[in-house]
Parts: C-alpha cells; sequence; structure tokens
C-alpha cells in the first residue's frame, strides 16, 4: 500500500534532459517531492547539507567528478539517514553488485516507468532493497527466479573479504579487534542473508555476485 506521507528526493545527474525527465515523471508521483538536484557529487553534498529534509537520493553511476559508487559510500557515511538509489543505463552486475556493497538500497534503469520508480521509491523508504524488473530479469540463479542481491553492513562486508582470503574466526577477531562471538554472528548473519548453509557456499555465491 502506498504511503501517502511525502517522500523528499534529490536525484543526481550529470545530463539536464535526464534531470529534467526525472523531474516531470517525479510531479506524476503524489508522494514525490522533489527538493533539489545536482549535476555532480559536490553538488548533490551540498544540496544534502541545505536540505536536511532530504530522505532519498537517486544517484547516477556516471558522474564527472567522482563515481555514483563512490558518492553513494559518501552520502551514506556522512548522511546515514538517506537511503541512496542507484540510476544508470548500464545493466551490468559488476555496476549493480558494487552499488549494493556501497549501500545502495536499490538500482534503477533510467528507462525504468513510472510505476517502477514509485515502487523503488517506496521500497527505499521502507529500508527495502529494490532491483528494476529488467535487472531482476538478467539476474537470475539456476532455477531461473530472481537473485536479490544481499545488503551488508560496513563490518560484514570486512568479514566476508577476510573469510574469503581465508582467515579462521580467531584471525578475524584479531585483525578487527573483535570477539570471537562477534565475530561468529557475523559469519551466522552473512550466511542467512545469502541464504547458504556453509562457508563454501557463502564464497560461491559473494563471488558470482562480484562482491569479493
Amino acid at each position: 500500500m502506498i504511503n501517502q506521507h511525502e517522500i523528499k528526493l534529490l536525484v543526481v545527474d550529470d545530463h539536464p534532459m535526464v534531470l529534467e525527465g526525472m523531474r516531470v515523471m517525479l510531479q506524476q508521483i503524489s508522494f514525490a517531492n522533489l527538493i533539489a538536484t545536482a549535476s555532480n557529487a559536490f553538488e548533490a553534498i551540498e544540496a544534502l547539507k541545505q536540505w536536511p529534509e532530504i530522505e532519498v537520493a537517486i544517484v547516477d553511476i556516471n558522474l564527472p567528478d567522482i563515481s555514483g559508487i563512490a558518492l553513494t559510500e559518501k552520502i551514506l557515511r556522512e548522511y546515514p539517514q538517506v537511503k541512496v538509489l542507484a540510476m544508470s543505463t548500464f545493466n551490468e552486475r559488476s555496476y549493480i553488485s558494487q552499488m549494493i556493497q556501497n549501500g545502495a538500497s536499490g538500482y534503477l534503469v533510467k528507462s525504468a516507468s513510472k510505476e517502477e520508480i514509485e515502487e523503488a521509491i517506496l521500497c527505499a523508504h521502507e529500508g527495502k532493497m529494490y532491483l528494476s524488473a529488467e535487472l531482476q530479469s538478467s539476474v537470475k540463479n539456476s532455477h531461473g527466479n530472481p537473485v536479490r542481491i544481499p545488503l551488508l553492513t560496513s563490518r560484514e562486508k570486512e568479514i566476508l573479504l577476510l573469510i574469503a582470503e581465508g582467515h579462521t574466526s580467531p584471525q578475524i577477531a584479531q585483525q578487527l579487534f573483535i570477539s570471537l562471538h562477534t565475530v561468529d554472528s557475523h559469519r551466522k548473519n552473512l550466511l542467512t542473508k545469502f541464504d547458504v548453509n556453509n562457508t563454501a557456499g557463502l564464497i560461491k555465491l559473494a563471488a558470482k555476485y562480484n562482491m569479493i
């Protein structure tokens, strides 16, 4: 059910026509309130400083100063209350997984319909993951079902990389200065998020999604 709360948005893209197109599209969505637009990462950060009420940022991957992937990481580090939706003409899995790894709440292709944009904004605002229909159809598992790429915390990413490098739980605990219990909790969370039963399955899927 659509939440009638007005969701305050920022759109970041270096093409004026894309910004105008998004502006027109968002005007047709009853709960969308476009607070600001930006053509590069610097303008995006300035907009977030100026309008702290912004809740969702729609960010193009291909920006002129730093990539949208790096901008996503910066936004979520400095403005953790903001949800980020990646947007691009690219549909390679590596871009998707990089954005998801950096904390994006979803990934839209620029050809997305108004209905898809509506759903993506709502999903992001509610803390859920969204992949556009076009991407869901291209990212499938061996049974032909759409794959949902897990959303990991920064600590889970660190531990996943160390597991992939062959480190044991005691070694990881020592390297990250955390307790063995904490490492084991993160391991269990990773297995749950990837829906696998063992470390081998975890590494295999993480590699498939270009997360390691």
